[in-house]
């Protein structure tokens, strides 16, 4: 009977010599600049392995001829904007002949190692990870053994690969002044949870930008709509409450658009959510939004981590994709007092003559 034996592939060839993947690359295709003694332990280990190039590895293909593969981990498909950075990544994908495999961590760490463990299983040709771990032990030592990894949207300090992310920072602080302008001094922030890092930025950029302020607050470890809902209801029942919210994500604008309905607040409160949303234009008031830019971002990740596929030697850049303010009539209600104020001056004018018809 007889037995099919599995090709080797240029990972292991890299992983037995000690060297990076594109090292073996160089090699194999004679190419300079490589030391003589690590190119002839590399071409010693591809003959004992009995590893042959294949000549179509350069379009990314992989040994036995089928198109190559990346894996892509989201914390939700569900979610509006991971959909976009996927459509995005799947899209540059096809386009260089591969596949791409996703998966949900919904933001749980555990769930993130148990996906990334079969991925790296599967011999996949890179990774694209939007993660929530504060740990990355598997991923170092891939990453050292040449395997391509690209962060979107989160960075991690542990890692010493590419990462495309929003401008957070200036993202809340642009929301921030927007209602600010307008007049409000008590503005309350909804995140969700500190161990995600972009819920720690913005919520940072939140304290740093209304620090100067007295009665201002942030709620973060919102998971859930009914959190979310209880939260903006607590808010609204203070002796004080706020005359102003900034929404950390987009699924916490949406529970807080429908809190506001349900207490017929929301043509009083302002409400400016960061992340755009579905259909944001015809809910009354339209949702005013700090917009990203999650196609740009998904198409700028897929293409480093292609470049690093192809093994094209770049040092790790982390690329900061600008956030912009969407005005659409939640982010412009001025507080109870300036309404007043607006009111008593329109009267005024009108007592006094002043634009009334001739």
């Amino acid at each position: 009977m007889s037995m099919h034996l599995r090709r080797p592939t240029m990972r292991e060839v890299a992983s037995v010599s000690g060297v990076a993947i594109k090292t073996v690359s160089r090699v194999m295709r004679g190419e300079p600049n490589v030391a003589p003694a690590t190119a002839e332990r590399v071409r010693k280990t591809a003959r004992d392995l009995g590893y042959v190039m294949h000549k179509q590895a350069s379009d990314l293909r992989r040994l036995d001829g089928s198109p190559g593969a990346i894996g892509l981990l989201l914390s939700s498909v569900g979610n509006a904007f991971d959909s976009k950075v996927h459509r995005a990544i799947e899209r540059v994908a096809n386009e260089a002949g591969m596949i791409t495999l996703a998966a949900s961590t919904e933001d749980d760490p555990a769930v993130e190692l148990e996906r990334l463990e079969g991925f790296v299983a599967r011999r996949l040709d890179g990774l694209v990870l939007m993660t929530v771990r504060a740990d990355h032990d598997l991923l170092v030592r891939e990453i050292e053994r040449g395997f391509p990894v690209v962060l979107v949207d989160r960075p991690a300090n542990d890692l010493d690969c590419d990462t495309v992310t929003s401008d957070n920072a200036q993202g809340i602080l642009a929301a921030v002044d927007h209602v600010r302008s307008r007049g409000h001094e008590r503005i309350a922030f909804l995140a969700n949870v500190q161990t995600i890092s972009t819920s720690r930025e913005r919520a940072a950029a939140f304290r740093s930008a209304t620090q100067d302020l007295v009665g201002c607050s942030a709620i973060t470890g919102l998971t859930t709509e009914t959190e979310v809902i209880a939260a903006v209801e607590g808010l609204m029942s203070a002796e004080a409450p706020p005359t102003a919210i900034i929404s950390g994500r987009n699924d916490i604008s949406i529970a807080t658009v429908r809190a506001l309905q349900r207490l017929g607040l929301e043509e009083t409160v302002a409400l400016v959510g960061f992340d755009e949303v579905p259909l944001a234009d015809l809910i009354r008031p339209g949702l005013t939004v700090i917009a990203q830019d999650p196609d740009a971002m998904g198409e700028l990740a897929a293409r480093r981590l292609l470049a690093r596929i192809r093994g094209e030697e770049l040092p790790a850049e982390h690329v900061t994709v600008p956030t912009r303010l969407i005005a659409r009539g939640s982010g412009e209600i001025r507080p109870p007092a300036r309404q007043a104020d607006d009111g008593l001056a329109a009267q005024a004018s009108g007592a006094s003559g002043i634009g009334s018809p001739l």
